[in-house]
């Protein structure tokens, strides 16, 4: 057994919460290790001190798994809701979380088929592959055929509930909303966050989803799915070898090549939202991988979400021109997602109204122009300027009530890791 590698995780609700606590207790300390550094004349280093706090609180989230560590690797992909210290460290949580020991990947094979996995394949590594938020990756062979096998870590779905229980409080400090006001989106985020665990529902959503976008889209490639060699908390598919879509990123490869892997994920997205409306909802760059031939292998559909018709005419209604220059046509459609309300006071009405204008402008641009160069930075940076200073606007915090349908929840996080990606890949597409 590696020494990285975890040999149980704290099932019961009392010892997570307890661990939870533990991490809490060490940042205070770290605080006042450094506030009495700064009052001796130690200087004032809060570098220093974020990543003190980053790495205690991603070391107790990867021991627990599940919801904790689930939440940091949704934050890492918003830049405005954690500072670097934290977005960096919690990155770790897309693709690279410390492992389980093998025993317990005995144990939950045993549990689920009533075999070990050296019963149902011919090789199975003893070590994950990879690791991550709700399951790691074995790697195993049968035949002439090698599986990537996804396992659940232990007690992952029966600690959910309790878990969000836990970080609700922290999430809401965050956001600055009452329980009662970000109630719709905490049922949202559970729904969303329960069916991950749920593989069985995964295998279906995966051969669905991937059976409908082959050959409609250029470029991609997705791994077959094996029912028999799958349950609830065991997937298998093909092994495709390739290359995390940051790393990749990273490489010295002409941009020719990336432009064509952006625009393949860009039109998969597209293609998702707009035909199947039904898409892939976690756009982390460890579940995008490039293979040899540079095409993209799409992974994991644990997390999807669906459109019904009204909600997707109502929000893509703001990429029409005709909508956007049109100021009773735009406060009506903001109207129609719950963004204004006829509580609003006057004052609210025109901050929601000019925060609104602007972000759809700022956002529907590369629709807008067609053909768009995300390699362009300050098309970037302004994106997140304009969150930070949204969040930091006083007034926008004093009305402390949550806006929009929370059907939009994960259509906005699929956006925004989307353009994060471009810039990523600093793509130069076509967006029409």
């Amino acid at each position: 057994m590696s020494a990285s590698e975890q040999t149980s995780i704290p099932s019961g609700k009392a010892s997570r919460i307890a661990a939870l606590a533990g991490a809490g207790a060490k940042v205070g300390v770290n605080y006042l290790k450094h506030y009495g550094k700064r009052a001796v004349g130690g200087g004032d280093d809060r570098t220093n001190l974020e990543e003190a706090n980053a790495g205690t609180v991603y070391e107790t989230f990867s021991k627990l798994k599940g919801g904790p560590l689930k939440l940091a690797q949704m934050l890492s992909i918003d830049k405005n809701m954690l500072p670097d210290a934290f977005r960096t460290q919690f990155a770790q949580a897309q693709y690279s979380a410390p492992p389980l020991s093998y025993p317990l990947v005995v144990r939950t094979f045993k549990r689920e088929f009533a075999k070990g996995p050296l019963d149902l394949f011919d090789t199975f590594s003893q070590s994950a592959r990879h690791g991550a938020s709700i399951g790691q990756v074995h790697q195993a062979t049968k035949g002439d055929t090698t599986f990537a096998v996804k396992v659940q870590y232990p007690g992952v779905a029966d600690s959910l509930h309790s878990d969000l229980a836990v970080v609700k409080p922290v999430a809401l400090q965050i956001l600055g909303l009452s329980d009662m006001d970000v109630e719709p989106y905490f049922q949202e985020v559970k729904k969303r966050l329960l069916e991950e665990t749920d593989y069985s529902l995964e295998l279906e959503q995966s051969i669905a989803l991937s059976k409908a976008t082959m050959g409609k889209v250029k470029g991609l490639k997705f791994p077959g799915y094996y029912p028999e060699l799958s349950n609830r908390r065991v997937l298998t598919m093909d092994w495709i070898d390739g290359r995390p879509l940051d790393r990749f990123a990273k490489e010295e490869a002409d941009q020719s090549v990336k432009n064509r892997v952006a625009q393949a994920i860009w039109d998969f997205y597209q293609f998702q939202i707009h035909e199947l409306k039904q898409f892939h909802a976690d756009p982390h760059p460890g579940n995008f991988l490039v293979d040899e031939e540079n095409e993209v292998v799409v992974l994991d559909f644990g997390c999807t979400k669906s459109l019904d018709h009204d909600f997707h005419r109502d929000y893509f209604r703001f990429l029409d021109l005709e909508v956007l220059n049109n100021p009773e046509k735009f406060e009506a459609g903001l109207r129609q997602l719950d963004v204004l309300s006829d509580n609003d006071s006057p004052r609210e009405r025109e901050l929601i109204l000019e925060g609104a204008e602007r972000g759809a402008r700022l956002l529907g641009r590369p629709f807008h122009e067609g053909e768009f160069d995300f390699s362009d930075e300050t098309y970037m940076a302004s994106i997140f300027e304009m969150g930070e200073e949204q969040r930091k606007n006083s007034e926008l915090k004093q009305m402390r009530t949550a806006r929009g349908s929370a059907d939009s929840i994960y259509l906005n996080r699929a956006y925004f890791g989307l353009y994060s990606l471009m810039g990523l890949l600093k793509a130069q597409i076509n967006t029409r």
